[in-house]
C-alpha cells in the first residue's frame, strides 16, 4: 500500500483493516487514488477526510464555496497541472500563493506548483468535489483545448500551417477538409452529445477563439482552440450544413443530420452570424430520442396539468404558451400535439424552424424570403380542412388576426408568444392591435413557462437555510422547517455540476368568465394576474417553490428562473 493518507487513516484507527481491503478491491476495479475509494464507498465523508488531514498535518481547511477567488491567482497554475494534482489557487498575497488541495501529502505536486509559479505556496485542505467545481468554473468542463489540440499535434505537427485564418473561398474549402479540422469538429460534436448539451457556441474574438456548450441551460467554456482554426472550422460546419462557405457577410441558417448508431440520429440546427472578428456559429442539438412528449414528465403539477388538458381537448379556441427563447415552449406544444394526434383529426403546423418531425402531422417550414410567412401558411391551412393548427409564433397583427379568426370559427389553435408571464400575454395581443373582445372570446388558456435545472439525485445534499432567505423567496412562515432544502454538490455522474437535466415550471391561466370580464373592462396585467391567483392559479414563483419543496431544484435556481410575485 503506497498511499500516505490511507496509512495515516489506518494508523489513527479511523478505518479498519476490513475497510482497507474493500477500498483496495475498489481501487483495483475502478482505479484512482486509494484514499478517494474510502469516500466513494462511503466509509468516510469528504468533510471527515478534510478534517482528519487538517488535524494530522496541522493545515488549515478552506471552503471554496465561500472563497472570493482572485482570477490572477487561479491562472498561475496551468490547467493540466491543476487537474493532475486536484489543486486550485485562490489567492496571492505578498508573493505567497494560497492553494487548496485534496491531497496535501503529495509533496511532489507542491514542489511542481512552486517550480511553475516561482512563488511560495501556502497549502490548505479542501474537498475533491469543491476543487472539481472550481476547476470546471475557471478552466471549463470536459475535454480541455490543450488536450485536444495536443492530440492533433502528435499526428499533425503542421496544424498551424498554412495560416488558415487568412484563407478565402476555395482555399477555405480545402482547409476545411484537412484531417485535423475534420477531427476537431467531429470530436466537438461528439463531446457535446455526450455532455447532454443543448447548444454549441463557436465564438471568434480578436486574438482568441472559444467554444462553449450550453448544458442544462448554463453556458460552460469547454475549448480554446488556436485562432488559426477559426475559418476552417466554420467552413467545415458550413459544408456539413450545405451552406455557402464563400458568403461571410450575411447570416445563414442550415441543418446537419448525423447518424450516431443504427437506430439513432442527431440533428444540428446551424446558425452563422457575421461578427466583428469573424463568423459566430451556434449549433442547436435536436435529439429526437430525448424528446419528452409525456406531459406528466414535463414538470406539470396535477391541477395545472388537468387545466391544460381540458383546454386542448376543447373543440375550438386558442392556447398560447409564453416565455423566452429556450424555455421549452416548443416541447410543450409538441406534447399537446402528441396527445391530440389521431387518425380522426387533421393537424397542420407552421414552424420556423421545424425542430422535430412528428409522424401523422403536416409540418410546414417557413421561408420568409419567398413569401411563406406564418400569415401566408395560416391562410392556406384554413383551405386545407384543418381541425388543429399550430403556429410557431404570433409575431404581428396579421398573424394574430388570422389565428384568432381560426379559433373563433371552429378550429383549435396553438401558438407561442414572448412575454414574461401569462397575464402580460393579454396586453401584448391588445398592444398588437387585437380588440379586447376578440382576445376574451378566442383564448382558452395561457401558459407561461421557464426551465430550472434539476438536482443530480446521486449527489444532492441537504443544507441549513436561514429563515430570512426562505421567507424572502416567498415561503410562508408556517411552512419553513417542514421540508428539507437541497443544494448542488457535484459528482462524476453529473459532470461535477451538481445538476442533471431540467424541469419545467408552469404558470397555467385558464381564461374563464371572470377573467373574460376583466379583459373586456381593460384590466392591467397586474390586475389580471391578481385575479387569476385569487381564482387558484399558481404563479411561476409558486411553481418553483413547489419544486424546491420536493427537493427537485435549489433556491438559486428558483431565483434565477422566476421573478418574485
Amino acid at each position: 500500500m503506497k498511499d500516505r493518507i490511507a496509512e495515516m487513516l489506518l494508523k489513527a484507527g479511523v478505518i479498519s483493516s476490513a475497510d482497507l481491503e474493500r477500498a483496495l478491491d475498489y481501487q483495483h476495479q475502478q482505479g484512482g487514488r486509494l484514499f478517494r475509494a474510502f469516500v466513494k464507498l462511503e466509509i468516510l465523508s469528504e468533510e471527515d477526510l478534510v478534517e482528519f488531514l487538517s488535524r494530522e498535518l496541522g493545515l488549515p481547511t478552506v471552503s471554496l464555496a465561500e472563497v472570493d477567488f482572485d482570477p490572477n491567482a487561479v491562472k498561475m497554475i496551468p490547467v493540466q497541472t491543476a487537474r493532475k494534482y486536484m489543486a486550485v489557487a485562490y489567492n496571492l498575497f505578498n508573493s505567497t500563493l494560497q492553494v487548496a488541495m485534496s491531497d496535501p501529502t503529495d509533496f511532489k505536486a507542491i514542489d511542481d506548483i512552486k517550480f511553475r509559479t516561482n512563488v511560495t505556496v501556502d497549502v490548505s485542505v479542501a474537498t475533491d468535489s469543491e476543487i472539481s467545481k472550481a476547476l470546471d468554473k475557471f478552466y471549463g468542463t470536459g475535454i480541455e483545448a490543450q488536450e485536444m489540440i495536443a492530440e492533433f499535434r502528435e499526428t499533425h505537427p503542421d496544424v498551424h500551417e498554412p495560416d488558415w485564418s487568412e484563407l478565402d473561398g476555395l482555399d477555405s474549402a480545402k482547409a476545411a477538409e484537412q484531417a485535423p479540422v475534420v477531427k476537431f469538429v467531429n470530436l466537438m460534436l461528439r463531446e457535446a452529445i455526450s455532455r447532454r448539451s443543448s447548444d454549441i457556441h463557436i465564438e471568434p474574438y480578436e486574438k482568441s477563439l472559444r467554444v462553449r456548450f450550453r448544458i442544462d441551460g448554463v453556458l460552460y467554456e469547454i475549448l480554446k482552440p488556436p485562432l488559426s482554426l477559426k475559418n476552417p472550422v466554420v467552413s467545415r460546419i458550413k459544408i456539413m450544413a450545405r451552406l455557402d462557405i464563400a458568403e461571410r457577410r450575411l447570416p445563414q441558417d442550415g441543418r446537419i443530420k448525423l447518424k450516431l448508431t443504427k437506430d439513432r440520429e442527431m440533428d444540428f440546427r446551424v446558425s452563422c452570424l457575421p461578427t466583428l472578428f469573424g463568423e459566430k456559429v451556434v449549433l442547436r442539438l435536436l435529439d429526437k430520442s430525448n424528446l419528452q412528449l409525456d406531459m406528466k414528465k414535463l414538470g406539470f403539477e396535477e391541477k395545472p396539468l388537468q387545466i391544460f388538458k381540458d383546454s386542448i381537448h376543447k373543440p375550438f379556441g386558442m392556447i398560447l404558451v409564453t416565455g423566452p427563447t429556450g424555455s421549452g415552449k416548443t416541447t410543450t406544444l409538441y406534447s399537446a400535439l402528441a396527445e391530440l394526434n389521431s387518425p380522426e383529426v387533421n393537424i397542420s403546423t407552421a414552424e420556423d424552424p421545424v425542430e422535430f418531425n412528428l409522424p401523422g402531422i403536416n409540418q410546414v417550414q417557413m421561408h420568409e424570403e419567398i413569401g411563406l410567412t406564418f400569415a401566408t401558411a395560416l391562410r392556406s391551412f384554413l383551405r386545407q380542412d384543418p381541425d388543429i393548427i399550430m403556429v410557431g409564433e404570433v409575431r404581428d397583427l396579421e398573424t394574430a388576426e388570422i389565428a384568432i379568426k381560426a379559433a373563433l370559427t371552429g378550429h383549435l389553435v396553438l401558438s407561442t408568444l414572448h412575454t414574461n408571464d401569462a397575464a402580460q400575454t393579454v396586453n401584448r395581443l391588445i398592444n398588437m392591435g387585437v380588440e379586447p373582445f376578440l382576445v376574451a372570446n378566442s383564448v382558452n388558456c395561457i401558459i407561461a413557462q421557464r426551465l430550472a435545472r434539476r438536482l443530480c439525485p446521486k449527489c444532492k445534499q441537504e443544507i441549513d437555510t436561514p429563515v430570512e432567505a426562505l421567507r424572502d423567496l416567498g415561503v410562508k412562515m408556517e411552512e419553513i422547517g417542514t421540508f428539507p432544502v437541497f443544494d448542488a454538490r457535484g459528482c462524476d455522474d453529473c459532470g461535477k455540476t451538481g445538476f442533471k437535466g431540467r424541469v419545467a415550471l408552469y404558470e397555467v391561466m385558464p381564461v374563464g368568465e371572470e377573467l373574460k370580464e376583466s379583459i373586456l373592462s381593460g384590466a392591467s396585467a397586474t390586475a389580471l394576474k391578481r385575479e387569476a391567483v385569487r381564482l387558484g392559479m399558481d404563479t411561476l414563483r409558486m411553481a418553483g417553490l413547489n419544486k424546491l419543496r420536493l427537493g427537485i431544484t435549489t433556491i438559486k435556481e428558483v431565483i434565477r428562473s422566476t421573478m418574485a410575485d
